[in-house]
């Protein structure tokens, strides 16, 4: 993640001020949401904030990094290709379940909101995919993959079927949902890659 601050503040200070502001997002939205109401309910004063973030889009992208980053689960080890994947995707679905609302609400507003959504994409952290990384090694090296996929590949499509299931489908994220996720879509997708990079 790119350093969106411009100074540093006192560590509960700046916890008191991060956690206002995801309360306050949760309760009355971005739009609703202005940096007074966050100082009062910090008990911080605005210069404290804008001494540490330069404007509100900045001091949201940073509670969104910091807080609502759905980030890789631990990498399971099942033992095979179908085990480890349905694990790590029904891991995925229970962690953006338990953040469905503020993320629908969150998903709204950066569509009509470029400035929050432009500074969010200039500091959002990089993925940690070593976990995905290894479980993919695991399934070459069982013979249950033909050869090697990138696992940037593999999230891409994961995180398609998450956001589409929650933005247009909504909860619950299912037995049923990891199911036919992984068997129906990811495990072909996964096997018939290494296949189609060989021609």
């Amino acid at each position: 993640m790119k350093d969106v601050h411009v100074a540093p503040l006192d560590p509960d200070r700046e916890r008191a001020i991060l956690d206002a502001t995801l309360e306050l997002l949760s309760e009355s939205g971005y739009d609703r949401m202005s940096v007074d109401q966050i100082a009062r309910r910090a008990k911080a004063s605005k210069a404290t904030i804008y001494r540490r973030w330069p404007g509100k889009p900045e001091l949201v992208a940073d509670v969104i990094c910091g807080r609502l980053d759905m980030g890789s689960p631990p990498d399971p080890d099942t033992g095979s290709l179908a085990g480890d994947v349905s694990a790590f995707f029904r891991e995925l679905c229970a962690v953006v379940e338990r953040k469905h609302t503020l993320i629908i609400g969150l998903s709204s507003t950066l569509v009509s909101h470029q400035e929050l959504a432009r500074t969010l994409r200039a500091h959002m952290p990089s993925k940690d995919l070593s976990g995905v990384e290894a479980m993919l090694a695991r399934a070459v090296e069982r013979g249950e993959l033909a050869g090697p996929v990138a696992a940037g590949r593999l999230m891409a499509v994961i995180e398609a079927l998450v956001w589409h299931r929650m933005i247009f489908v909504g909860p619950p994220f299912d037995a049923a949902f990891v199911e036919e996720s992984v068997t129906g879509v990811l495990l072909p997708l996964l096997r018939a890659w290494p296949a189609q990079s060989q021609n």
